[in-house]
């Protein structure tokens, strides 16, 4: 069976450094920091005081009163995003064949703030008659994906991915191979996160996982410097629309890029560590490359995973290292995490943007705070400022806890 190709033709992303695609990759480049202190919910007795919170989002803007009462904030999030990627696609929904469009969106763990405000309200008298009728349908992960589907008469292929923070990743790679084996012409694709709350950030306390720089909560995601501590939390969602190539050239459709080969690996090795040297993600680049029939000469960019964790940064330096030998050092690597913050289950939806963007402009952001290399991190990581290159293939890496990797390899495309 020939394999169809996938193209990238719309974009949208709500993110804690802009609301808006065009925008959201201007303040990439002027490195803009999203990270500040939390207005969620007074964090007096928390460990962490500060997060990547989206800011100047009017879900009023995509959404109807009661439409935005019915939603937890991650789905206001996703519709939004997917508005914006529609819009930007120039595709009249009127004129495609519905059925063969899909929508397959994920959440690494859905309506957090639903959850915890629905507990809240029965646990203060114990009665369940206080429960929204809502609550369900506000807190599973899957239901993004279904308001999509709902809001858009989309009827193709339609479900969630979730696996943690690869999640965005798998939903991209899902939707990529759907259109390659032909179920599907056109699919909504991506993720969406609103996890700043108070169960989530004193859980992610109670683990070690998450910074605790309150003093200098401005530098605290800085990947692959000496002295990170920990990831930052933010939120937000990327929504992007991927079609076949002969789909998209139909109704003459703007392309941003290809997308040209997915690896899919699993550590099997320990619930949030990763696998000793990066081999989960050495394999997942590796499989990529070999997906879209390329070699590892071709690749000029990697957004990294970089998540500002001592295991993290490390391990994915050794997989790069280890898979690309010498060309490791004649290619760039940056994260964009440094300024967004981890957006956990989106992080792969936007992560995959700036991705693509690099490869449509030829510029790499920058990565922020980056002031005190790690010495086992070695690599151009492209520290402070955006670094201008020909980027003609990149990869964007997501790696999850409970070991799932994911890579993502774009090209410019070509016909």
């Amino acid at each position: 069976m020939n394999k169809r190709r996938v193209v990238v033709t719309g974009l949208g992303a709500i993110t804690p450094i802009a609301v808006g695609t065009e925008e959201y990759w201007r303040a990439l480049l002027d490195g803009k920091n999203g990270v500040d202190l939390i207005t969620k919910f007074d964090t007096t007795r928390f460990d962490t005081k500060f997060a990547a919170e989206v800011k100047d989002f009017n879900p009023e803007d995509y959404l109807d009163k009661k439409t935005i009462k019915r939603l937890d904030p991650f789905s206001q999030f996703a519709l939004a995003s997917t508005e914006m990627a529609i819009k930007d696609s120039g595709i009249n929904l009127d004129k495609i064949n519905k059925d063969r469009a899909g929508v397959i969106f994920g959440s690494g763990i859905g309506g957090m703030e639903a959850l915890q405000n629905e507990h809240w309200k029965y646990f203060q008298d114990k009665n369940p008659k206080v429960i929204s009728p809502f609550f369900i349908t506000m807190m599973i992960a899957d239901l993004a994906a279904g308001q999509i589907s709902i809001r858009y008469g989309l009827k193709g292929p339609n479900y969630a991915t979730t696996s943690a923070c690869a999640t965005s990743s798998h939903s991209i790679s899902d939707a990529f191979m759907h259109i390659q084996r032909g179920s599907a012409d056109l699919v909504v694709c991506g993720g969406s996160e609103a996890s700043i709350a108070e169960i989530a950030i004193g859980g992610f306390n109670a683990m070690r996982a998450i910074s605790t720089w309150n003093d200098r909560y401005k530098e605290a995601s800085r990947p692959f410097d000496l002295d990170r501590n920990g990831f930052v939390m933010g939120e937000g969602a990327g929504t992007l629309i991927l079609e076949s190539l002969e789909h998209a050239l139909d109704r003459g459709a703007k392309i941003y890029a290809e997308l040209a080969g997915i690896g899919l690996t699993g550590d099997a090795f320990h619930i949030t560590a990763p696998a000793p040297n990066g081999e989960g993600a050495y394999r997942a680049m590796k499989i990529a490359i070999e997906d879209a029939g390329m070699d590892i000469k071709d690749i000029d960019y990697i957004n990294a995973h970089g998540t500002s964790t001592p295991h993290n940064d490390v391990n994915e330096t050794k997989a790069i290292k280890a898979l690309f030998g010498e060309h490791a050092y004649k290619l760039v690597v940056s994260s964009t995490k440094s300024m967004t913050g981890h957006l956990l289950g989106a992080a792969g939806g936007i992560e995959a943007i700036a991705t693509i963007y690099s490869v449509f402009n030829d510029v790499i952001p920058p990565t922020i705070n980056l002031t005190k290399p790690d010495p086992e991190c070695d690599l151009n990581y492209s520290p402070l400022k955006p670094t201008k290159k020909s980027v003609n293939a990149a990869i964007s890496n997501t790696f999850g806890f409970g070991g799932h990797n994911a890579s993502l390899l774009f090209k410019k495309f070509e016909e």
